[in-house]
């Protein structure tokens, strides 16, 4: 797993992954014709509320949706996990800290079981029962809880490097006062 942390890290790679993950965020998942807001874009639902948007999507937008969950939704995780998981590696305080990239990897793990359950309720629907939606919801909310903590380890990592770096150049520049 370590090999994989050291290709996220590098910076063609986060380069990739931060423009891919930006497209999907900006381009792909907003203009995704559904006909309602995604369930694994809500901070967590009840049973009456995805059965309410669901009947809201209508079937072709729960068609759209189950595809674009299956195939998009399941390409995305792999994407903003390696961005992530790169970030912190890359960017770590000392050797120790490399297993901290596992934490998006947690999250990734988290939204491919969270979508697996959109999927299926989707292609259920109406037949969804309400311990379905409550593991799919269950799902969503560990996922909005771990992915911000992603990014906030990942651009402070960032940001202290940046600050590091800024204060040796300052140092070296005055021939190491």
């Amino acid at each position: 797993m370590r090999s994989y942390f050291e290709f996220a890290g590098r910076t063609r790679t986060l380069a990739v992954t931060f423009a891919a993950t930006a497209a999907f965020l900006v381009l792909v998942f907003p203009n995704l014709p559904i006909g309602g807001e995604m369930l694994d874009m809500k901070p967590g639902y009840s049973h009456e509320e995805a059965m309410a948007s669901m009947e809201e999507y209508g079937p072709s937008g729960r068609t759209t949706y189950a595809w674009a969950s299956a195939v998009l939704d399941t390409l995305f995780p792999v994407i903003y996990v390696t961005f992530l998981a790169g970030l912190i590696y890359r960017f770590r305080l000392t050797e120790g800290t490399w297993i901290l990239a596992f934490i998006p990897v947690v999250a990734g793990l988290g939204d491919l079981a969270e979508n697996a359950q959109i999927t299926a309720m989707l292609l259920q629907y109406p037949n969804v029962g309400a311990i379905q939606v409550a593991w799919a919801s269950a799902f969503t909310l560990v996922k909005g809880w771990i992915l911000p903590v992603c990014l906030i380890l990942g651009l402070g990592l960032l940001l202290v490097a940046l600050l590091r770096g800024g204060i040796r150049a300052i140092r070296d520049s005055r021939g190491g006062d």
